[in-house]
């Protein structure tokens, strides 16, 4: 660049440079022949003029560059911050009662049901301590809960049943209790608008049990489908 300037500098000095006539040696009279278009480098010296467009034309790329390369930087910025606040977003939880056969009640009073297997838990709403899925942000949800029992024997009374909660309150639940089988399922899937720290809480009924092994029959599943 400095290669270049310096280049249409010499051009331009040469092109306004004043000419004087030589008349031989001795001739005192040298006056100065001014040229009428030294107000002009381009009417002179076509090179100056060609330097200088050239010039303004790499100053005018430069900025054209500069400031597409600054834009770039501001979308790559806002599309980064937005993937962040996409993968912040993530909300799933998916927990099993137990992994071996087991049973959870009966029991005399309602009873919350504490899933201890996880299968998975982004956002860490769920706490395998209380049983309870704390929304974590705001938004539609997706819960789903699955009840299983088994009597242990043919002609025992079978009391399958579970209710979901929110905040204290029912929203869902299934109730299978006979003595026609000897095992039986039901479940119940509800989409609700949730907010930040509403709490969602699996209640096992009283006289009601569930019973589960390594195969996962009982399950209860929350899942963000639109956040806010």
């Amino acid at each position: 660049m400095r290669a270049i300037v310096l280049m249409c500098l010499l051009h331009a000095a040469i092109a306004v440079a004043p000419t004087y006539p030589w008349n031989g040696i001795g001739n005192g009279n040298q006056t100065p022949n001014p040229n009428p278009k030294t107000d002009s480098a381009c009417a002179t010296d076509e090179g100056s003029c060609r330097c200088c467009v050239m010039l303004k034309e790499m100053n005018r790329l430069r900025t054209y560059f500069n400031t597409t390369m600054n834009n770039l930087e501001k979308e790559y910025s806002q599309t980064v911050q937005s993937l962040e606040n996409i993968q912040a977003s993530y909300t799933a939880v998916s927990v099993a009662l137990f992994n071996e056969f087991k049973c959870l009640g009966p029991n005399q009073i309602n009873t919350p049901v504490i899933y201890k297997h996880v299968f998975i838990n982004l956002g860490n709403g769920y706490s395998v301590d209380t049983g309870i899925f704390t929304v974590p942000r705001p938004g539609v949800y997706s819960l789903a809960l699955t009840v299983y029992s088994d009597s242990g024997s043919p002609g025992s009374k079978l009391a399958a049943c579970a209710s979901l909660l929110l905040n204290g309150q029912l929203v869902a639940g299934t109730r299978e209790i006979n003595m026609e089988d000897q095992e039986d399922s039901a479940t119940t899937v509800v989409a609700l608008h949730l907010k930040a720290g509403d709490k969602v809480t699996v209640n096992l009924s009283a006289g009601c049990y569930l019973c589960d092994d390594s195969n996962h029959y009982n399950t209860f599943s929350a899942f963000l489908l639109y956040p806010e």
